[in-house]
């Protein structure tokens, strides 16, 4: 469904929208809404991420956080409010958004029966990714998966599947990259690894990178800035390095917690 999804909008590896050179965000959300009956998902977020950021997008879960990811992505109708990607209003210009995005995450691995190389022929056909043949060999190199290039990606381990996704990600050089848990099923040292190049990918090529992830050593070493949700609404933000002591916890893992247990110990008195 993801993929379906995705498909309208990646026709082709575009130029930045015109007038995105002024336009300070990547990614604007304003007022998002999503409501299933009687069972408000997401509750007028608003939000947005900067070129060469990284923003976590944390809670626990049932927060909204998968909701929010899938309506940005158009999988998801939104029931209220605006998401722009570089400017373009995904309800009205939609391929012109999607073009612009990219993303990988654990619930949505690439096709088992299509080998890596065919999976990212595949993807960079349909995001119309010039020079594809020298762009895949730099990715296969980049993720370290050269030995499985010729392997179906159903046979993968967990780690290969989350490397293939991630090349699979940066194929047309998103502007906006959206990562749902990407280091959840890779060891230590490869997790160190990929965390670097993804944010050197961020900082070199002005992408805005909204990041999920349960590993809060993991989100203090990546994020620029961080979002918690508590039942579809944002409840702080901030600094991840900082954030915990301005609501008197220890570490992020603590804050966390308490967002988990008792949101409404820390909502802000102001707001």
């Amino acid at each position: 469904m993801i993929w379906a999804a995705m498909q309208t909008g990646a026709r082709t590896e575009q130029a930045r929208p015109t007038g995105a050179a002024s336009t300070p965000n990547v990614l604007a959300i304003e007022g998002l809404r999503k409501v299933y009956g009687d069972t408000v998902a997401v509750d007028g977020v608003s939000f947005h991420v900067g070129r060469n950021e990284i923003v976590g997008l944390l809670g626990p879960n049932g927060a909204g956080k998968t909701t929010i990811i899938n309506t940005i992505l158009g999988v998801l109708e939104p029931s209220g409010g605006t998401i722009r990607i570089e400017g373009a209003d995904i309800a009205t210009h939609r391929s012109q958004a999607l073009a612009q995005t990219n993303f990988a995450a654990v619930y949505a691995p690439l096709p088992g029966n299509l080998t890596v190389v065919q999976n990212l022929r595949f993807f960079g056909l349909l995001y119309g990714v010039r020079d594809l043949p020298r762009r895949i060999d730099d990715l296969i190199r980049q993720f370290d998966i050269e030995r499985f290039r010729r392997a179906k990606c159903g046979v993968l381990s967990s780690g290969e599947q989350t490397r293939a996704g991630l090349a699979k990600a940066m194929l047309n050089r998103p502007h906006l990259l959206l990562l749902d848990e990407p280091t959840a099923s890779l060891d230590p040292s490869a997790a160190r690894d990929i965390r670097a190049r993804i944010r050197e990918f961020a900082a070199q090529e002005g992408v805005g990178v909204l990041w999920t992830s349960h590993n809060m050593h993991e989100v203090e070493q990546v994020c620029d800035r961080v979002l918690f949700l508590s039942h579809g609404r944002i409840l702080l933000e901030g600094d991840p390095r900082t954030l915990p002591r301005e609501h008197g916890k220890e570490t992020l893992e603590d804050l966390f917690v308490a967002v988990a247990r008792e949101p409404l110990t820390l909502r802000d008195p102001a707001s």
